[in-house]
């Protein structure tokens, strides 16, 4: 069997590799020309995507380029904690990684795995046979093979050829950012993860493996902008208006005030995507963004990536094509649903502004003593291990 994959984000690479771990031959094509090397802020690969990414013998290389968080705490706009909420696993924690390190890993991997990696390949069309598929490039090039992966993010040309009906991505409501401030200046613990919600917006931040401190904000907006349109306001102006917006919220007002337009990444509109309907047809099937865009609020968009690429390649081991794809999607829909729908909760909770910051404030003290218990809430998430020897069967 030979696997066309269309894209090299983050999925196209673990999808290639997983795949030919289960023999299966693999080349990725990727649309644009340049490597995305320095593209993206920070990710979260929680303690599910970690193990996932053990299976092709990359966790080592992640915890390298990465860096643990052991502990979540919680704050309010005062910089008091109310709560903290320890990882499952101290043994196997979340790893804070930058996307471009994490790309370039991928990459780096697949290479040293023989895995072509064809750029400049813009997927325009795919004709499906009893025996396999034939895709055509922008550049008026084709390229053949058993079946179609589409790797090829939320914005998936692959998926609307499966269905030419299929839902787009929905914009969130909020405006992704992200920078760090270099050193240690506000006293951060190594194994701590910070979360901090004011009257103004909340704040994400933690001490990068450099030892400087990153953070990360989603700000509500009702028009959606994309990432090219803000980073054309400037970083500059998203500085003010982020500034104006928290105010004297502890400590956003103090690291907006120190953060640079140098060290800031422009994210631009968040997005999500509802499960798309149809995941396959006989010989294409889509993995990843391209079939689920969980929130970023989850914590969990590349952790979830990686766990279907390598599910698929199970499946694509020990079945047919269309046999391989319906038993993928058995695998992975119920799963990949159900953390969209925690998403969406946490989005909302972002989106309906001060007023119900403000009530978050005074309840998340109580709730985090009553209701939060990390097992109850992230055990079946975080506890989640693909048993890559089974066997997969058609029922």
């Amino acid at each position: 069997m030979k696997a066309l994959i269309i894209g090299a984000g983050i999925t196209g690479p673990v999808a290639a590799l997983a795949l030919r771990k289960a023999g299966i031959e693999a080349e990725i094509y990727e649309a644009y020309e340049q490597p995305a090397d320095d593209v993206g802020g920070w990710l979260m690969i929680a303690p599910n995507g970690v193990a996932a990414l053990g299976l092709l013998g990359l966790d080592t290389d992640l915890r390298t380029i990465g860096r643990p968080n052991r502990r979540m705490v919680m704050l309010d706009g005062r910089g008091k904690r109310f709560g903290a909420m320890d990882e499952l696993d101290e043994d196997n924690p979340s790893q804070l990684v930058l996307r471009p390190d994490l790309y370039r890993l991928l990459v780096e991997r697949a290479d040293a795995a023989g895995i072509k990696i064809h750029r400049g390949k813009r997927l325009v069309a795919a004709e499906e046979t009893a025996n396999g598929v034939t895709v055509r490039f922008a550049d008026g090039s084709t390229a053949e093979g058993d079946v179609l992966i589409g790797a090829d993010g939320v914005h998936s040309t692959v998926r609307t050829l499966i269905d030419p009906d299929a839902p787009g991505p929905r914009y969130t409501g909020l405006l992704g950012f992200a920078g760090y401030l270099p050193g240690n200046d506000f006293g951060l613990d190594r194994d701590e993860f910070y979360f901090a919600q004011g009257k103004g917006g909340f704040l994400g931040y933690a001490l990068t493996a450099e030892g400087d401190t990153g953070w990360f904000t989603n700000v509500p907006s009702a028009e959606p902008i994309t990432g090219a349109q803000a980073r054309a306001i400037g970083a500059e102006e998203w500085l003010r208006r982020m500034r104006e917006l928290y105010g004297d919220d502890y400590p956003a007002h103090d690291m907006l005030a120190r953060s640079t337009a140098d060290e800031m990444v422009v994210v631009g509109g968040m997005h999500i995507m509802p499960s798309a309907p149809r995941w396959h047809s006989d010989r294409m099937v889509l993995v990843g963004d391209a079939a689920h865009v969980p929130s970023n609020s989850t914590g969990q968009g590349a952790s979830m990536s990686i766990e279907s690429a390598i599910e698929l390649a199970r499946c694509l081991r020990d079945l047919p094509a269309r046999q391989a794809f319906e038993a993928y999607e058995r695998l992975r829909r119920e799963r990949v649903e159900k953390v969209a729908e925690y998403g969406e909760k946490v989005n909302q909770d972002k989106v309906n502004g001060r007023v119900s910051q403000l009530v978050t404030s005074v309840l998340a003290p109580i709730a985090m003593k009553l209701f939060m218990k990390p097992e109850k809430m992230f055990g079946w998430l975080h506890r989640f291990r693909i048993d890559w020897d089974a066997k997969v069967t058609a029922d």
